[in-house]
């Protein structure tokens, strides 16, 4: 058992908070235990059985009586990149238990970014050109300190954003001076503590990159412990292809490969969830590989005229030219231009969209396996978000847990919490751990549940009873708020990420 109860029935000891009587699920996939929890200074100070630190004088005692106490969630897939300093509150990320986010994602990144204009797609999906002030990283970091966040922030360096400083136009492949000054601008942000690169070769300011420039741009990792993180190439026929490609640069960069957001999308692909899981699988008996996934059969991001189909439905969340559209579907406003999806596409672009492109069975399956941990990919600057950004982490413990039994409550958390910082790297982190930093959330295990929808989307979820960041509360469940307290900051890469999910023998 991980969770080690100790002995401390000293009454000589003081702590901030002590939390009674609580269902510990300390994150590392064993099974739930009954304990009493201290914290003092940012970090859990004990864990001893209930009623054990009776005699410890504690500023703030909470009755955890029928309550699951775990590790606070780590959401590895983010674009809160620039949102951690714009809206330092996070609300969406708090209500639902996260108190770490993994931004940089899909190939875009608040920094370093220079623009010499407005942000190409899909870094758009991180505001407009006022938002992008971080030529270094350095100057990011330097920002998320001053802004005192509500959420530990740890960040990916996207290869987008880098060719976008670096190129005069990016439908064709860098130049070797060109992936000199990415690589340069890399190496800065690996020295300042970023975790490593990402990529999104599906989207068209990406998807002209030869594999060969995302080689070369990935040699300088390994000798400073990064990893790299990918929205593969292809998600739809070619995804076997795309996964291979990943596992190559993995293999070349000599570092661990994350499939962002693992999905077969598009109807002709449903049912391929067991070939592409095999392909994971095989990738890992050489190397160290893993996968995030969202707990949704819809996916959201720009609108794009290459998945615009009539398969599924595609609700569009925002268009600049047509604002008026938004949370309408394609077909709809096609319907009602006269036109057809395509030209309907067209005329609203630039613009975001919500598509409906998998199947039950395939998320399910996805979910469930073992090297599968838990990301948002929500987007926090649409006018009508996918609900996944307020929802997914309680939807993974409520539908996916409690209601369909997809796995067990202590898998669930573990997939949101220890196997996801030893993934990315996040030391001290993920664990209720006498020493770790007191990142926690508690949870009624039988109301916690997602309550946003595709229609009513900015809804916090149900069940969520207070959040804790570095051991300050940072939002009360019974009033739905947060307190205020912004206790987050900024997490460096502090050790090489590890891939244990061939390891966990609490998966099943």
């Amino acid at each position: 058992m991980s969770t080690t109860l100790q002995d401390q029935t000293t009454t000589a000891q003081r702590c901030d908070t002590l939390i009674q009587h609580a269902l510990v699920i300390d994150g590392s996939g064993a099974e739930p235990v009954a304990a009493d929890v201290a914290l003092r200074a940012g970090r859990i100070a004990a864990i001893s059985a209930p009623g054990s630190l009776d005699g410890w004088q504690a500023a703030q005692v909470i009755d955890g009586t029928g309550k699951v106490l775990s590790p606070g969630f780590i959401d590895v897939h983010t674009h809160d990149d620039t949102n951690v300093i714009r809206m330092p509150e996070m609300f969406p990320k708090l209500s639902q238990g996260v108190t770490t986010v993994v931004v940089g994602n899909c190939g875009i990144s608040a920094a370093p970014v220079t623009l010499k204009g407005d942000p190409p797609d899909p870094m758009n999906l991180l505001g407009q050109s006022s938002a992008f002030h971080y030529p270094s990283f350095a100057s990011y970091v330097a920002a998320i300190d001053a802004a005192q966040p509500a959420v530990n922030v740890a960040a990916l360096v996207g290869h987008t954003a880098l060719r976008s400083n670096h190129m005069d136009r990016l439908d064709r492949a860098a130049t070797s001076t060109e992936i000199a000054a990415m690589r340069s601008q890399l190496e800065e942000a690996l020295t300042h503590g970023a975790l490593g690169l990402s990529t999104g070769l599906a989207y068209a300011n990406a998807i002209n990159a030869p594999t060969e420039e995302v080689l070369a741009l990935a040699e300088p990792l390994a000798a400073h412990g990064g990893m790299y993180a990918t929205h593969l190439r292809s998600e739809f026929a070619d995804i076997l292809d795309a996964m291979e490609e990943a596992f190559r640069i993995g293999k070349h960069a000599r570092v661990p490969v994350v499939i962002s957001h693992l999905k077969c999308a598009g109807v002709d692909n449903w049912g391929r969830s067991k070939e592409v899981l095999a392909a994971l699988e095989l990738a890992e008996r050489h190397q160290h590989v893993g996968c995030d996934c969202y707990p949704y059969t819809a996916s959201s991001s720009t609108l794009d005229p290459k998945q615009v189909t009539d398969d599924y439905d595609i609700q569009v969340t925002w268009s600049e030219p047509h604002p008026e559209q938004g949370g309408k579907l394609l077909a709809t406003i096609a319907a009602d231009w006269q036109v057809d999806m395509h030209e309907a596409a067209r005329r609203l672009m630039p613009a975001g969209a919500v598509y409906h492109c998998m199947a039950d069975d395939d998320v399910n399956r996805i979910l469930r396996h073992p090297a599968t941990v838990i990301g948002s990919d929500g987007l926090p600057n649409d006018p009508l978000p996918h609900p996944r950004l307020w929802g997914a982490f309680p939807r993974v413990l409520g539908y996916y847990s409690r209601e369909q039994q997809l796995f067990s409550l202590a898998v669930a958390v573990h997939k949101m919490t220890g196997l996801s910082a030893q993934r990315f790297g996040l030391h001290e982190r993920g664990l209720v751990r006498q020493g770790y930093w007191a990142d926690l959330v508690l949870f009624d295990p039988d109301t916690v549940r997602d309550a946003a929808t595709f229609t009513d989307p900015m809804q916090p979820a149900h069940g969520i009873e207070a959040v804790w960041v570095n051991g300050v509360c940072a939002y009360q469940g019974a009033q739905k708020k947060a307190t205020g307290e912004r206790a987050g900051r900024f997490l460096a890469r502090q050790r090489p990420p590890v891939n244990s999910s061939s390891s966990s023998s609490s998966n099943p």
